[in-house]
């Protein structure tokens, strides 16, 4: 379905990894047959919004330095094409890939978007991601330009990028926003904002890109442990984005938010690919602020929050805390399981919506997800069902069960298109394996109603014999009230028998082994899944979406064992 093509007549290079992939014709016919993808890019709807609606609102960026900006449908769009321009002035254009380093701001959008214009790959690089693994990025894409911010919660990323510049040698320009240019640098608001690059390199945005050819390369650890490009096109992001936004009907009247970076698939699908499709707001805001956050959602009115289960927990109650207005809010979407049930009532009983589950990756964005249909408490049950852009298949060795759950797999018209190694840069055309499906590494069982339940991950299974069902472990313990937050993950004893140790942050107190062991007992739970061991930790270490950082608690479990895996 996919096939190696060079799409850039002006890249002769076979080894050029995130270009050489584009659909097959039959692929693109079958999802264009199916209304699945569309023969046109979604900067095609960012032109249609500023013809049809050029006064309305687009994107509203506020920022912790107390500035906001709004942005009309017309002022977005000539953004885009100022910084397309700009982009032009550089020497970007089909065959190069320009990285982007910068917070949650409107600039980044629209140069996220600048770039697919020019027909350039857009690289967007999470602020996590530093130093020698920054350095293999740009260098394994042969970044020529990237555009990056100064210094952001302390860590200088312009000097940073400076110190590897003499290493790439395929990087041009280096562009610093956020202050003053320093030696080889240039300024972001100089040459994208002052300088008027479009009489000189016009790129009217009604000039049709191609919404098949790779637009977009993110970054993913993978399932088997290499460093992964995951290479998307308009259409893919599409496909996932238009499932939410046709199936839960969202309009332009209605506002967006996520927390998480502009820079992760996340991101990109809810306050920048849906608000394009359905017309309606993306609100921005750069600094994890749980206060000013439920403030914003008052101010904004935000009908749609998504983030992970954790920045929903403190957003929740900062806003109650506070008594900030919440009647704009018609659902919150929980990303990344597992969801506490707690957390599910709280937020339907504080305030009156019901907390929706999804399941996604980076490889799909948005996969799986409850609906208005399913009672009001089914996320502390499920993940959700497929929308019309993802297929899923549960393979497993027997009955799948909570003590044997499947491997989920999938495929559609929002998956990928294809892997790129960060090591060792070999394409992986996902349609050249298994018919197409994807294993995604996750550990799911059915949840009664077409959909599923995330149980865990491959990597992470715990058990000897059969498998501990450590979602609904962890959901259990957390209902402890002396438990804030939990983890569970295996380590093996003195004997090599692999059981799972519970590293929970105490509310209070912290209940002892035997205390929680009571506890669980109590609540009906088998013996052979409650923890054998208790760590107590004031944070549970996690990525920039959130989620616990699992391999780093199980290695440091392991050690302080005594005992080597």
């Amino acid at each position: 379905m996919y096939e190696r093509q060079s799409v850039f007549a002006d890249i002769q290079d076979p080894l050029w990894p995130p270009t050489a992939v584009r659909p097959s014709a039959e692929a693109i016919e079958g999802y264009r047959r199916e209304g699945q993808w569309r023969a046109e890019h979604f900067l095609t709807d960012l032109h249609r919004h500023r013809r049809e609606r050029p006064g309305e609102i687009a994107v509203i960026g506020y920022r912790a330095d107390g500035t906001t900006e709004t942005l009309s449908w017309s002022r977005y769009a000539d953004q885009v094409e100022q910084f397309a321009s700009a982009l032009r002035a550089l020497g970007v254009g089909p065959g190069q890939v320009v990285a982007v380093q910068l917070p949650n701001w409107w600039e980044t959008s629209a140069l996220i978007l600048a770039v697919m214009r020019t027909g350039a790959v857009v690289a967007p690089v999470t602020a996590a991601l530093r130093g020698r693994e920054l350095e293999k990025l740009l260098a394994q894409l042969r970044v020529t330009v990237m555009v990056t911010v100064g210094d952001w919660y302390g860590y200088d990323y312009a000097g940073a990028l400076a110190e590897m510049a003499e290493r790439l040698p395929h990087l041009r320009h280096r562009v610093v926003a956020g202050r003053d240019a320093g030696p080889g640098e240039m300024d972001f608001q100089d040459h994208f904002q002052r300088t008027p690059w479009a009489r000189q390199y016009p790129m009217p945005l009604d000039e049709p890109v191609d919404p098949d050819q790779v637009a977009l390369v993110l970054f993913t650890a993978g399932t088997t442990g290499e460093p992964k490009g995951v290479l998307h096109t308009s259409n893919t992001m599409s496909a996932a984005a238009g499932a939410i936004v046709g199936e839960e009907r969202i309009s332009g009247s209605e506002a967006s938010y996520t927390p998480h970076s502009l820079t992760s698939i996340l991101s990109i699908t809810v306050s920048l690919v849906s608000p394009l499709l359905s017309g309606s707001r993306a609100v921005l805001f750069d600094k994890w602020a749980p206060g000013r956050i439920a403030e914003i959602v008052a101010e904004a009115r935000v009908s749609i929050i998504t983030a992970a289960a954790s920045f929903i927990d403190m957003i929740v109650r900062s806003a109650v805390a506070a008594g900030n207005d919440t009647s704009s809010l018609r659902y919150l979407f929980s990303e990344g399981a597992p969801i506490p049930p707690k957390l599910v009532r709280e937020v339907y009983e504080e305030l009156g919506v019901a907390l929706r589950a999804t399941y996604g990756m980076t490889e799909l964005s948005i996969g799986t997800w409850t609906r208005p249909s399913d009672p009001p408490d089914w996320a502390a049950h499920s993940d959700g069902r497929p929308g019309p852009a993802a297929e899923i298949d549960l393979r497993a060795d027997g009955e799948v069960s909570k003590a044997n759950p499947a491997v989920l797999y999938v495929r559609g018209a929002g998956v990928c298109v294809a892997y790129v190694g960060l090591d060792t840069g070999a394409v992986e055309i996902l349609c050249d394996r298994d018919d197409g499906w994807l294993d995604t590494g996750d550990l799911v069982v059915p949840d009664g109603r077409g959909g599923i339940r995330h149980v865990g991950r491959v990597a992470d299974r715990i058990g000897d014999g059969f498998m501990i069902p450590v979602v609904d472990v962890e959901a259990q313990v957390l209902e402890h009230p002396a438990v804030a937050a939990v983890a569970i993950v295996g380590y093996f004893d003195a004997v090599g028998k692999e059981t799972g140790c519970a590293v929970i942050v105490a509310a209070g107190p912290p209940p002892t082994l035997e205390q929680l062991r009571t506890y669980l007992t109590a609540q009906g739970m088998a013996e052979a899944y409650q923890p054998t061991r208790l760590e107590v930790v004031p944070v549970l270490p996690r990525n920039a979406n959130g989620k616990v950082l699992k391999r780093e608690l199980r290695q440091r479990v392991q050690e302080q064992s005594g005992h080597p895996a």
